[in-house]
């Protein structure tokens, strides 16, 4: 029996508790299967800059196990799981927009998931449209999301230095750098510095 025809991996069966998760270094200490993460048999997408997105299925009692190649029927199609996993995402995750200490924004989610939600598109075009700005958006750790209004440039220093010690003193580190969501184009990229 191949490991895709096992009950626990039958697509019509986990289909609905995929996820996707943003990595830029494939290691997470928390889900099975994850500690270290191999490209040579788990699905990646890239995403903006060195992220890659991985796929979870969600378990019973909020455990996770990360998507192998081995568990997808031949022939899957890597790109339409992407868009069900981000379904899964928006359908059955809360996502809560917070202020923080320095003046700035963050994602709340359920403290597996902040870093997920550079995946929906609509939230960053929310944000945007509310502060009435592009942002600059960083995501220094799975449970945290940081952003502040690209005009806003000693808040973006402010979110910077937040988000490093952040990212020092967290065991699943996602990025140092930071990402600019164009309010206009609607799209997410590396955010390059004006001088």
């Amino acid at each position: 029996m191949k490991k895709y025809e096992e009950d626990r991996y039958i697509q019509e069966h986990i289909r609905e508790h995929i996820y996707p998760w943003i990595k830029e270094k494939l290691v997470d200490h928390e889900v099975l299967g994850g500690r270290i993460i191999s490209e040579k048999d788990t699905p990646l997408v890239s995403f903006v800059g060195d992220l890659m997105v991985v796929f979870v299925i969600k378990r019973e009692n909020e455990t996770f196990e990360i998507l192998k190649e081995n568990m997808l029927p031949p022939g899957c199609d890597i790109e339409k799981l992407y868009y069900k996993a981000c379904e899964n995402l928006a359908k059955n995750v809360h996502f809560v927009i917070s202020q923080t200490l320095y003046g700035g924004f963050g994602i709340v989610a359920d403290g597996h998931h902040e870093a997920s939600s550079l995946c929906l598109k609509h939230i960053w075009n929310l944000c945007a449209e509310k502060l009435e700005d592009d942002l600059v958006i960083m995501a220094p750790a799975k449970d945290m999301v940081l952003f502040m209004p690209a005009k806003d440039l000693d808040g973006i220093e402010k979110m910077r230095i937040f988000g490093m010690e952040s990212y020092k003193r967290n065991q699943d580190k996602i990025s140092e750098k930071l990402m600019f969501f164009d309010r206009e184009k609607k799209e997410l990229r590396m955010y390059e510095q004006k001088d």
